[in-house]
């Protein structure tokens, strides 16, 4: 209910918005008719124009390093093109005790601060900077587990802005090697901590492992489909990504194309991201980076590190593209929409969505079907994690009209904002489509067109409809 009232106080003062962007293939006329439901306006094929033009889309692409704890002003990121920080939560000083309260407040002022710059935080927390292979000490198991209760309510009061929690805790920089408390050796430590990790945080966030051999020994093969389960919620991290022909141990000595397999499978339902740690020629180059990005389904690395990894993508012509495609890349294609509706009358709305990035989103997302100056409405069981990587995916369904609905024109737009109600109403949060002219920013909508509201138009019409309605 409460979302509901957010919602449509949010919609209900749209108004008209005729000066939201179209692009000119989206107009109704001269296009051919396609067969009506019983008593539907009669639909008309439309189609949009793909640009190619970089986009700034939510829990997606590079990201930036920050210091979630002490750093304030974050408008820096989206400034530079990016929406995603990457921030320690270091517990160096708590190895042997609590964490003071003074520390959990600091983290929240940043989570709050990254809200107010519309951005979201990957988290990781550890109790130490490394070195590699003499690293500063971790905490044992009991010390751990007590953190991550400890944690457990910041985890969940900042759902929305946090996009994932890497595993961390064990070993230098939490990366679950060279522990000191031989946690990373300890299968049943390994499992403990994963498992308290999944439980701390809300439902709909997921974790990363560093190594895909400790998700092998947990849950076996790589997933089939994305369901409720824990494997569901656990993704990879690769900190030395195309850094040597193992990325410096993330796989087996020899067994890459094995885990590489393993791992493109898996991630075709959970998240995927990294950093590069090193030149590596015959791997780090543009010749090899693109398509292990898209074997993999990466949505997010490192944008600072390594530098010289980093830079060689654009000297190499390649920057753009992974730019581009790192994450989901969302191209609304061809459909079907009416010309002109009655009040309280029906239709079918089809739309076709091809996704040109590397990955689907991997947080929940709902799709919402928008007409201005009438409300906006959820499509029923849509979750853009189904929209693959690689594929064309089909809205279709059926749309009524209330029957108070204002004559005119009206524009209709999908809108796919965060799925948390305490930021669903930004649109910087909302996911834009890669097409010419059918961004409205006042809303976070991507415009389909317009319809007309004519009590002349073809079809049927109820005048005891009282809302914008998906009848099937």
């Amino acid at each position: 209910m409460k979302r509901a009232l957010v919602l449509a106080a949010l919609l209900g003062a749209c108004g008209g918005h005729d000066d939201a962007p179209r692009d000119a293939s989206t107009s109704f006329f001269d296009h051919p008719t396609f067969d009506a439901g019983p008593a539907d306006a009669p639909g008309r094929a439309v189609s949009w124009t793909e640009s190619d033009a970089p986009l700034l889309g939510p829990e997606r692409g590079f990201y930036r390093y920050v210091d979630i704890a002490s750093d304030r002003d974050f408008a820096f990121v989206r400034e530079g093109g990016d929406t995603l920080v990457y921030s320690y939560v270091r517990l160096d000083a708590y190895r042997d005790g609590p964490i003071a309260e003074r520390s959990l407040d600091d983290v929240q002022d940043g989570l709050d601060a990254a809200r107010d710059a519309g951005i979201k935080v990957i988290l990781r927390f550890a109790y130490n900077e490394g070195p590699y292979p003499d690293s500063e000490p971790d905490a044992p198991l009991e010390r751990v587990l007590a953190h991550i209760t400890q944690v457990t309510p910041l985890l969940r009061a900042n759902e929305d802005v946090i996009a994932l929690v890497q595993a961390g805790f064990v070993g230098a920089w939490g990366e679950w090697h060279t522990s000191t408390n031989g946690l990373d050796d300890d299968p049943d430590a390994r499992r403990a901590i994963l498992e308290a990790l999944l439980d701390a945080l809300p439902a709909s966030r997921s974790t990363q492992l560093r190594y895909p051999a400790y998700k092998e020994a947990i849950y076996g093969e790589p997933l089939e489909a994305r369901d409720a389960s824990d494997e569901s919620r656990v993704g990879h991290h690769n900190d030395c990504f195309v850094a040597s022909d193992s990325d410096m141990g993330t796989y087996p000595e020899g067994e890459r194309d094995r885990w590489v397999a393993y791992v493109g499978a898996d991630t075709r339902f959970v998240p995927m991201g990294g950093e590069t740690c090193a030149v590596f020629p015959s791997r780090s180059t543009c010749a090899f980076v693109p398509g292990e990005m898209e074997r993999l389904h990466f949505s997010f690395i490192n944008r600072d590190y390594h530098p010289e990894v980093v830079a060689s993508w654009a000297s190499g012509g390649c920057e753009d593209e992974i730019e581009a495609r790192l994450g989901y890349r969302f191209v609304l294609v061809d459909g079907e929409l009416p010309e002109a509706v009655r009040p309280g009358g029906s239709f079918r709305l089809r739309v076709s969505v091809r996704n040109e990035g590397y990955a689907a989103p991997f947080n929940p997302r709902p799709v919402w079907l928008a007409l201005d100056g009438v409300g906006a409405v959820a499509i029923p069981e849509s979750d853009v994690r189904r929209w693959a990587a690689g594929e064309t995916s089909e809205l279709d369904v059926r749309v009524r009209l209330p029957a108070s609905v204002p004559a005119g024109e009206h524009a209709i737009a999908l809108w796919m904002p965060d799925a948390s109600e305490r930021i669903a109403a930004r649109p910087e949060y909302a996911i834009r489509t890669a097409n010419e002219g059918t961004w409205d920013a006042e809303h976070g909508w991507n415009v389909l067109g317009t319809i007309r509201i004519d009590d002349g138009a073809q079809g049927g019409s109820d005048a005891g409809a009282t809302a914008l309605t998906i009848l099937e």
